[in-house]
């Protein structure tokens, strides 16, 4: 017995029955699920950020990741469960984006290993499978990390095992597997002291028990589309980088702050919503509510009438989510001079978050750009078509973030070709590293001397704190400028200039030589100038150079060499 359930229907279909063994098209349903649910608790997992910077993108990449896997096997009718299986792990894999999705199509990857050949899964079957995608997932990690995605896969299998000896029901199974998620998920801050002092659970393990959450729910004839979420604090509803993409319906986006008549009961009020538009987020403060909402054109008005039939309306705004799309679309980078590749050369492919940082690999004789950075992870295939399409067996990869260098691993390892991955986790790192090239040498010889290169520069990055914590003694303030080097957050300051001083002086300016400024897409040049001028003033001895990045969120990235 299986049902189709589409992803974006409101309510889940009639179950799964738990007393069957499920077959390919039962695997499906539990998998879109699974997605259904995911999505529509992405932005949640978005917000589980350590550091409290704009790059929460965890509950994107294993959406992205999952709907990759789903797209694999949405019009297949085999009912083979071993097959659907394969595909699905086929999918996650070729989709997987950052280390979230990586090691979540890693996951698939040993599910669907255990369950290889056969027409039908039952409970212990189930159970197996869970305990082979924990082992395949800690296998394709060099350093697994306890109080991650990887230690609630584990408790989850252990807990599989543990219930099968008490039943064989699969409904009740799954039931002890999401408790034991949540619960894994609530230790993660134990095992992992920067999430304690952070006031986060692990991301990536979130997002796991939304996935099983999702499937439960599918059995328990529960809604898939209304979230089951805490009210946000008002501030923490900033919209700027939620727009993915814009579905259909999705033409207008209200943002409406309003005074409840009465106490706000929260699942009415967004099962009424649901059936107005679409990425509810709520936010509250002093007694304010803050509503975002997409709506299609022909019903631009109805949420506003809606919380004004509840509510007073203090401010309502709306925007063209299309245009802005269509302005997003038109900015994309550009064509650039890449240098040609000869057959048995070696060729770089470089992943760049801004147009002109790509500008700058392309004069060093980069190859080929993949678009990506904080909060655009690239996928396995889109870095694996790179590869592919260049006319040359000899390939060097520079991800350039550390949220990268999984998917670009993945990919390596998925060609025929001679692919080596130099471990970047920078924008800086990764143009140090390509200075080393050269095209015509011994492959091996050349990527061994682009890794050294990775020690020659230090890593500064300045931009805006998305929430108030204290990490390592450091008390941020949401809205201050912080700053990080090499990945750790050093300072937080109300003033730009304060922050980018502040910062050079932690990694020891003075001792170097060269300072170079790769400005972002939203700050002012005139501000750049100003600030590169007072730089020049405190190291007079030094060489600066400013270079436009475009990259978003960070007003600098800064390379100190």
């Amino acid at each position: 017995m299986t049902t189709e359930l589409n992803p974006s229907t409101t309510s889940a279909p009639s179950a799964v029955s738990s007393n069957l063994v499920l077959d390919g098209q039962g695997l499906k349903d539990l998998l879109s699920a699974g997605l259904a649910w995911l999505k529509t608790n992405q932005q949640i997992v978005n917000a589980l950020n350590v550091f409290p910077v704009p790059d929460g993108d965890t509950g994107t990449n294993m959406l992205l990741t999952m709907q990759a896997a789903y797209n694999e096997i949405a019009n297949l009718k085999e009912t083979r469960v071993g097959k659907v299986g394969h595909a699905i792990s086929q999918g996650a894999l070729m989709g997987a984006r950052g280390n979230s999705g990586v090691i979540l199509s890693q996951l698939w990857r040993g599910f669907a290993r255990e369950l290889d050949n056969l027409e039908t899964m039952d409970a212990e079957l189930f159970v197996r499978a869970l305990g082979e995608a924990r082992n395949t997932a800690y296998k394709g990690v060099v350093r697994p990390v306890e109080g991650t995605i990887l230690t609630v896969a584990k408790d989850v299998a252990a807990a599989g095992e543990a219930a099968l000896a008490e039943t064989k029901d699969l409904h009740l199974i799954l039931e002890k597997l999401v408790q034991a998620a949540d619960a894994s998920v609530q230790r993660t801050p134990e095992l992992l002291p920067i999430l304690k002092q952070a006031g986060v659970v692990d991301s990536g393990g979130k997002g796991l028990f939304f996935i099983l959450e999702g499937m439960l729910r599918h059995l328990n004839h529960q809604s898939l589309e209304s979230p089951l979420m805490p009210v946000q604090s008002l501030s923490a509803i900033n919209m700027d980088d939620t727009m993915e993409t814009i579905e259909p319906g999705q033409d207008l986006e209200w943002v409406i702050d309003f005074e409840p008549k009465q106490p706000l009961e929260l699942e009415s009020f967004y099962n009424a919503l649901t059936d107005i538009g679409t990425s509810i987020q709520l936010g509250e403060g002093d007694g304010m509510y803050r509503l975002h909402i997409h709506v299609a054109n022909e019903a631009r008005y109805k949420a506003y009438e809606y919380v004004e039939s509840i509510g007073t309306i203090i401010k309502g705004t709306f925007e063209n989510l299309v245009y802005q799309l269509n302005q997003k679309e038109g900015d994309q980078i550009p064509n650039f001079n890449l240098a040609g590749v000869e057959p048995g050369t070696i060729a770089v492919i470089a992943v760049s978050p801004g147009a002109g940082i790509s500008r700058i690999f392309a004069s060093l004789g980069v190859n080929a750009i993949v678009e990506g950075g904080q909060t655009m992870n690239p996928s396995t295939e889109e870095i694996l078509r790179c590869v592919e399409n260049l006319p040359t067996d000899q390939v060097i990869i520079l991800p350039n973030n550390k949220n990268i260098v999984m998917a670009a691993q993945n990919a390596a390892s998925m060609t025929t070709k001679k692919v080596r991955v130099i471990h970047s986790v920078s924008v800086p790192q990764g143009l140090s590293a390509m200075l080393r090239c050269m095209p015509d040498g011994n492959l091996d010889k050349v990527a061994e001397d682009m890794k050294s290169a990775l020690q020659d520069v230090e890593t500064g990055e300045v931009t805006t704190a998305t929430r108030s914590v204290e990490i390592n003694g450091i008390e941020v303030r949401e809205g201050e400028v912080i700053a990080l080097l090499n990945g750790k957050l050093v300072l937080s300051s109300q003033n730009l200039s304060e922050a980018i001083f502040g910062l050079l002086e932690k990694a020891e300016t003075a001792d170097r030589e060269r300072i170079t400024l790769f400005y972002g897409a939203d700050i002012a040049k005139d501000e750049v100038n100003r600030i590169a001028d007072q730089i020049r003033q405190q190291y007079p001895t030094h060489e600066i150079e400013i270079h436009e990045g475009r990259q978003p969120h960070y007003q600098f990235i800064i390379a100190i060499e």
